[in-house]
């Protein structure tokens, strides 16, 4: 008795299937190396100066932490700060778009 040969769609399928799993299996290994790649530069890297590389001292400014470099002099915000410093814009545009958010 001869076993039964498969049929090209039912290959194609397999095939697909089969990729897929190895294309996640490569995706969760680079993110892996990714995160641990991510953990030792931010080790490395965590308060130092990204122009000059001396260490960044927090100073409070407007009310707002920045990060300082006393050796080029360079201040480092993060995410919002810039708008907390500058504050809210006033005006017409600002006012009228705000009417638009949600």
């Amino acid at each position: 008795m001869s076993t039964p040969t498969p049929s090209k769609p039912e290959d194609e399928y397999f095939s697909k299937i089969e990729a897929e799993k190895k294309k996640k299996l490569s995706e969760e290994i680079k993110q892996a190396l990714d995160a641990e790649e991510r953990k030792k530069l931010k080790e490395a890297h965590w308060m130092h100066c990204p122009k000059c590389g001396m260490d960044l001292h927090a100073v409070v400014f407007r009310g707002v932490t920045v990060d300082k470099c006393f050796g080029c002099q360079g201040v480092f915000l993060d995410d919002g700060e810039l708008e907390k410093i500058a504050g809210e814009e006033s005006g017409f545009l600002p006012g009228l778009m705000s009417l638009f958010r949600f």
